[in-house]
């Protein structure tokens, strides 16, 4: 039998906030900058992972649900 749940409801549900980029350094020094821009990636490399690990909880799931779909059905006469 088909899964009674949408497949969305796998995805964590506190991916909804988004992932919040780094805050900005309040100095003119160089290096506070530097800093910055390494935090800035490391969160838009955390942004991209969830995108594509939500997107392959979607697909596991939706193959999931076909295949249960295509289990319960009834083979008619044993070849279909």
């Amino acid at each position: 039998m088909a899964s009674q749940n949408a497949c969305s409801e796998l995805v964590p549900s506190e991916w909804r906030k988004g992932v919040a980029g780094a805050k900005l350094p309040l100095t003119g020094v160089i290096a506070d900058w530097i800093a910055f821009a390494d935090a800035q990636t490391a969160q838009l490399d955390k942004a991209n992972e969830r995108t594509a690990a939500a997107i392959g909880i979607v697909e596991r799931c939706e193959e999931r649900d076909r295949a249960a779909v295509k289990k319960s059905r009834r083979k008619m006469l044993g070849l279909f």
